[in-house]
């Protein structure tokens, strides 16, 4: 015999709020039984992001190192210029104060040479 009672209102509720209990049951137990791979996850990514910063900061500290590098040899280079345009200076300076000397020697040879001369004459009038 077939059972010819159809669901009223209050069957198709319960019926509906087992069927909802039951969803929620499963959901939980779902949750539970996934927890453990969920920490694991959440471990491995922050140990990955922990990698990362640690890599990030490497690749920092070694560009400041390679900057610092760079500006310390430009600072030297710098230097180097600067003292080789000093000692050409003070190179230039010298060569000119010799100049000037064996110009004034020159001179003060010319002016003794002279002298004799001129007295060698007076010499040979008198």
């Amino acid at each position: 015999m077939k059972n010819n009672k159809l669901p009223d209102f209050s069957d198709r509720r319960t019926a509906a709020a087992e069927a909802k209990a039951a969803q929620l049951q499963a959901h939980r137990a779902a949750q539970q039984a996934a927890e453990p791979m969920r920490l694991q996850r959440q471990a491995e990514r922050l140990a990955v992001a922990e990698a990362r910063d640690a890599r990030r900061e490497e690749r920092q500290r070694i560009k400041r190192e390679e900057e610092e590098r760079i500006a310390a040899e430009a600072l030297a280079q710098q230097a180097a210029l600067e003292a080789a345009a000093k000692a050409e200076s003070d190179a230039r300076e010298k060569a000119e104060g010799d100049r000037i000397s064996r110009v004034v020697e020159d001179e003060v040879a010319r002016k003794a040479a002279r002298d004799l001369r001129y007295a060698n004459r007076k010499a040979r009038q008198s």
